[in-house]
């Protein structure tokens, strides 16, 4: 039998703290060459139509006026909760994504950084007693 070790390697388990931080680097390098390769804009609000933005604000500026007259009133704190949800989903639904054009190679190493990175910090919490 081992004797217990007061140093412990990640996630509380005997071992693995190497890999842990490989893997993270590993991740973290592929997570920015794949985010860096991205390319977020975004459109004029339509959602549920177009020019229906003013039409989103309701909900928030009932909440804020039922709030200014009784900040206990819970129907204030739902519309205002209510407002803010539709407004930041509408900003969410508006945006568009492209990747931008990348080589094969590229790609590939990107994704084998990013997945290979997560499966080893994944494997690094897992003990590592011989048996």
């Amino acid at each position: 039998m081992e004797p217990e070790s007061k140093f412990r390697g990640a996630g509380g388990t005997p071992g693995g703290l190497g890999e842990f931080f490989i893997g993270l680097v590993m991740a973290l390098i592929g997570a920015y060459m794949l985010t860096n390769r991205v390319t977020v804009a975004s459109s004029y609000y339509s959602s549920w139509g177009y020019n229906t933005f003013g039409l989103s604000l309701l909900p928030l500026i009932f909440g804020i006026g039922i709030l200014f007259f009784n900040s206990k009133s819970i129907a204030g704190w739902v519309l205002l909760a209510i407002g803010v949800v539709i407004i930041f989903a509408g900003i969410l639904l508006n945006l568009q994504i492209y990747f931008q054009p990348t080589t094969l190679f590229n790609t590939i190493m990107m994704l084998i950084l990013l997945a290979g990175g997560i499966g080893l910090v994944l494997r690094s919490l897992k003990s590592h007693l011989t048996e």
